[in-house]
């Protein structure tokens, strides 16, 4: 039995026993991970016998630039989001830069853009001299750009919008697309993490004037680096052949048993997929259905044990389509994210932050805005585990390291 002689020593040992409990839970959680031996990554590759086949394939045909590999994979691609046309290049950078060419984005023009999404998006509307409007996100459970933000922030010199679909769920589209549409504004969706995903019964990136994808190597489909523009005006894919080769009229792979001969008649780029990209993501490709299943699997059981926790507020809850999950992120309310994060990391538990708002940056900072939502809830969000080779147990895991971990606020 314990004796408490005074006022001071009672609450030295309410402190020492709020320290115990702490320490239990840290305890706790550290010899669960300490027995499997192994961090839980943010993202892992789902790559096996299949795409060192299609490579090994690729570098027996002797044939590695773009060509055959190329065409198959832009064709399918068309063909899953619903367009007519796809150009493979190296990057979803440069889709985006060839998107705001495409839209006619020029010096002085303005153009709408989110601030929660990965710097290159706001990046390419410099590449053509235009001045980009951040715009907020449209609540606290949809982080999503707004489209209220968007019609308030439109002016004459309105070239584009550029919609994120946020962690593969859409935006709202059909207004936005309307709007833009009596407007005679452009819109450029950044796809990057909604391939394969659903809205209002349309693949994402089938409404926009143009959309864009990326192939980097944490995304669903994994090429390394990579990236697709889709447009369905024929004129948009034959200028965005010509500049994403220099400006060529034909490529090497076209002229390999024809005559030696082309013109240049653009100002084009090197933006060129090479033919082992895109063998991988053919077999990428083949594997989405699968990996678009398992993610939201997954998901499921992270809300279902995630919802026991006062501090955790899962978005998107409430949508209506098809998400591919590109990643898995929550806000965490009433506890510190920082500390959350890190406390997970000595746990084993590998986390990350999606995404630093793009205006706070020092490139951008000189364009000025307040976006009091974004800078909010970026500052409770975290991003957990989320990937083809994880299984539920890694999710129950992960989740129950979190509760316990918040618990000990109390």
């Amino acid at each position: 039995m314990i004796k408490i002689c005074n006022v001071t020593q009672g609450r030295e040992f309410v402190r020492f026993f709020q320290w115990i409990r702490c320490s239990t839970v840290t305890l706790k959680y550290t010899r669960k991970f300490a027995e499997s031996g192994k961090v839980i990554k943010l993202f892992e590759l789902n790559y096996d016998d299949k795409e060192i086949r299609a490579v090994e394939e690729v570098l027996r045909s002797r044939w590695i630039s773009m060509g055959p590999k190329v065409e198959e994979f832009e064709a399918r691609f068309a063909a899953m989001v619903g367009r007519r046309h796809a150009i493979a290049v190296n990057s979803c950078t440069a889709a985006l830069h060839l998107g705001m060419l495409l839209s006619g984005v020029g010096p002085g023009d303005e153009v709408i853009v989110p601030s929660l999404t990965f710097v290159a998006t706001v990046n390419s509307i410099l590449y053509t001299g235009g001045r980009p409007v951040f715009a907020d996100i449209t609540s606290e459970v949809d982080l999503t750009v707004s489209y209220e933000d968007i019609v308030k922030k439109t002016t004459d010199a309105t070239k584009a919008i550029v919609v994120v679909h946020y962690a593969g769920f859409s935006c709202d589209m059909n207004r936005i697309c309307d709007f833009a549409k009596a407007r005679g504004i452009a819109v450029i969706e950044d796809a990057c993490h909604g391939p394969g995903g659903i809205y209002l019964e349309r693949p994402l990136g089938s409404l926009g004037d143009v959309s864009c994808y990326s192939f980097y190597s944490n995304k669903n489909i994994a090429t390394a680096e990579g990236g697709m523009l889709l447009a369905d005006k024929d004129e948009y894919a034959e200028k965005a052949r010509l500049l994403r080769s220099h400006g060529m009229t034909s490529n090497t792979f076209h002229r390999k048993d024809n005559s030696s001969s082309y013109d240049v008649v653009a100002l084009g780029y090197n933006y060129r997929m090479d033919e082992i990209r895109a063998a991988l993501g053919l077999v990428q490709l083949s594997k989405l259905p699968a990996s678009i299943k398992k993610r939201n699997m997954l998901a499921k059981r992270y809300i279902e044990l995630l919802r026991k926790s006062p501090f955790i507020v899962v978005p998107f809850t409430n949508y209506q389509g098809l998400s591919p999950y590109y990643i898995f992120p929550l806000r965490i309310t009433g506890f510190d994210r920082d500390e959350l994060a890190a406390k997970l990391l000595d746990a084993g538990i590998q986390t990350s932050r999606h995404y630093p708002p793009v205006h706070k940056f020092a490139i951008y900072q000189s364009y000025g805005c307040q976006l009091p939502l974004t800078e909010k809830i970026f500052g409770e969000l975290i991003t957990l585990p989320l990937h083809d080779l994880m299984t539920e147990r890694h999710v129950e895991y992960i989740s129950e390291t979190i509760i316990e971990i918040t618990s000990s606020v109390n």
